[in-house]
């Protein structure tokens, strides 16, 4: 065998090792890993979509799983407990998820019990400018 065939199947030998190329991984920020919520979820069905959340984030390396609600009907608790669980799953495996066309009745339904989530399309909710101090002058009346 000559040397430069030894090296060629030594180098392709070692590109099939286990080692991850160098360099960043290639994640494409602009298109998040997307889950669709079909109908109606049950609370069967929800370690499934938590091990799936939880498995898409890994797999992409991406920091959000987009999770399009426009199909789930009308919202009820067994949904509201739903997407806090997959949120939960998104947390553990170091992301979050965005929803994607949810109802407004969904919204407020999510709103009234206290769990934020990210809906696609918004700006990212920021801290309120601070408010201007009003300096008390010797005298004035205390309110």
């Amino acid at each position: 065998m000559t040397l430069r065939y030894l090296n060629f199947v030594l180098g392709e030998h070692a590109a099939m090792s286990s080692a991850p190329p160098p360099g960043l991984p290639h994640v494409d920020a602009m298109t998040p890993a997307v889950l669709v919520l079909p109908g109606p979820v049950t609370r069967d069905e929800v370690p499934r979509l938590c091990e799936d959340v939880r498995a898409r984030l890994e797999s992409s390396r991406a920091d959000v799983l987009v999770c399009d609600v426009a199909g789930l009907g009308p919202p009820g608790l067994t949904t509201v407990d739903a997407l806090a669980r997959m949120q939960l799953a998104a947390r553990r495996a170091g992301g979050r998820i965005r929803l994607r066309d949810p109802d407004p009745a969904l919204r407020a339904l999510l709103g009234l019990v206290g769990i934020p989530f990210e809906v696609e399309g918004q700006p990212e909710q920021r801290e309120p400018p601070l408010r201007v101090e009003e300096a008390v002058e010797p005298g004035d009346p205390a309110l």
